[in-house]
């Protein structure tokens, strides 16, 4: 009977005859996760439904319209993208996955951001996700880059009293060149950069990540038809200025980078195509004592905005 009693007794603590092994079975487990990671837990499937509906939902368009979401795959790279501030939305983590000092990482700095939904996924999901690219566990969605319309950044400019200082990118088709031209923007000052809707580089993380931050500072407008987009800037009274290798004159000889101007930069390879070209106002050329026959994107913008920047200092 006094076993019977302690069996039925309505104390906490451990039954008769376990010897505290279910105590002991709570040793060892580490942290607890996040809720969204705890399967069976409201939150862990509110976050697998919005990742359902994020998957399937249509890009929407606006003034300059959006991007295409993206997926940042692998442990190097997911981190990497973490480290530069690349804008997440969601952190998919491989049901037990090996954690490794990068899984760590990773899980703090999407912790540390905030905004950032954790979801854990089986490996055969993260593999159909990917395309079956080697993930290692961890896949990083990237939401799709709101765009600005080109119209937007003449407006900004001279709602603060500024000249407008623009540059537009013609057939550019490397993120990593984007980025640095939106870094170059960035640092001398100027108010965006414009590219095409087809046939050129977007917002990816690649060009976050080039971008070094500056694309959180510096807007990205989007045009459907670049060379419209140009005329419309020659209308509100910018001048459209091309870069080119037999341009007539040099870049430190022309005065119109003191004022509104639209500095447009060609690819390297083909540099701006025949209606741009003929749309600019001035062909510059950046004299190049060395003998080089051309410069990347991010290079020659770089040149001419800090042009720019010393004539209106």
């Amino acid at each position: 009977m006094a076993a019977n009693n302690r069996r039925m007794s309505g104390k906490k603590g451990a039954q008769v005859g376990s010897g505290g092994q279910r105590r002991r079975g709570l040793e060892g487990k580490g942290p607890t996760p996040p809720a969204e990671m705890r399967k069976g837990h409201k939150k862990n499937r509110v976050a697998n439904v919005k990742a359902k509906q994020a998957a399937r939902r249509p890009v929407a368009r606006g003034r300059g319209g959006k991007g295409t979401s993206e997926m940042v795959v692998g442990r190097n790279p997911v981190v990497e993208a973490l480290r530069e501030g690349v804008p997440a939305s969601m952190l998919y983590v491989q049901q037990f996955i090996d954690n490794d000092e990068r899984v760590r990482e990773a899980l703090q700095l999407a912790g540390e951001r905030g905004g950032i939904h954790l979801m854990e996924a089986p490996r055969p999901e993260l593999d159909r996700m990917t395309n079956g690219l080697n993930h290692q566990g961890l896949v990083l969605q990237v939401p799709p880059y709101e765009y600005a319309h080109p119209e937007d950044l003449a407006a900004a400019a001279y709602d603060e009293g500024q000249d407008p200082l623009i540059v537009a990118l013609d057939g550019v088709t490397d993120p990593r060149n984007l980025g640095a031209v939106v870094r170059s923007t960035s640092a001398f000052g100027g108010h965006g950069v414009v590219v095409p809707e087809r046939r050129a580089a977007g917002m990816t993380a690649g060009a976050w990540k080039t971008s070094a931050g500056a694309a959180a500072r510096t807007p990205v407008a989007r045009a459907s038809n670049l060379t419209r987009a140009l005329e419309a800037y020659k209308k509100a009274g910018l001048v459209v200025v091309g870069l080119a290798a037999d341009g007539e004159v040099e870049v430190g000889d022309l005065e119109a980078l003191g004022g509104p101007v639209v500095i447009v930069v060609g690819s390297e390879g083909k540099g701006l195509s025949r209606l741009v070209g003929e749309t600019c106002d001035f062909r510059v050329r950046i004299p190049m004592p060395g003998g080089a026959e051309s410069l990347n994107a991010g290079v020659a913008a770089g040149v001419v905005l800090y042009e720019a920047a010393r004539r209106r200092a």
